[in-house]
């Protein structure tokens, strides 16, 4: 059994109740990874802008005044999520193998989904990536639009799914 700050690191059902980015003192520290397998790992999540009328026809005919939206939002994300670990303190520099952002547009809704995809073969996973690619490509559509619409919502960021290393697969419900 190989002990790392109290956990068992191969043991991930006994490790559920512990918080691995805490040491014994309380004290936040990046986990050391150096033991795990490298396994390729995908990660897939979602978010939500809710927009006006004029919003969601000026990104839907792309019509903005500042130019394509959703082509610049999924740059936006694309390189959220490649920066992930300059935004989150504690995440580890992955890389990233693969990073898709796609959207999906719901004219009755008046909004617009973001769902970005990572995947990298590593230590540890790209679910971070993913999420900070949906939530960065999100507000770059807020910011290009905010001429039109400044009560925009952004909301229900999720991980939709993953899959790679020892705790195997998830899905959300």
């Amino acid at each position: 059994m190989t002990q790392q700050n109290g956990l068992d690191i191969n043991n991930q059902e006994q490790n559920k109740e512990k918080l691995t980015h805490f040491n014994e003192a309380g004290e936040a520290h990046m986990v050391d990874v150096h033991a795990k397998d490298d396994t390729y790992r995908v990660a897939k999540a979602c978010g939500t802008i809710k927009v006006n009328d004029a919003v969601y026809r000026a990104v839907s005919t792309g019509t903005a005044k500042k130019g394509d939206v959703l082509g610049v939002a999924r740059i936006a994300g694309i390189m959220g999520a490649k920066n992930n670990s300059m935004l989150i303190p504690l995440c580890h520099p992955i890389a990233m193998t693969k990073c898709d952002v796609e959207f999906e547009l719901d004219e009755k809704n008046s909004s617009i989904m973001a769902i970005c995809t990572t995947a990298c073969v590593g230590k540890t996973g790209v679910e971070m990536e993913a999420m900070t690619g949906v939530s960065v490509a999100l507000l770059t559509i807020y910011d290009m639009c905010k001429a039109l619409d400044r009560g925009m919502e952004i909301g229900q960021i999720q991980l939709l799914e993953k899959s790679g290393g020892k705790s195997g697969h998830y899905t959300a419900e």
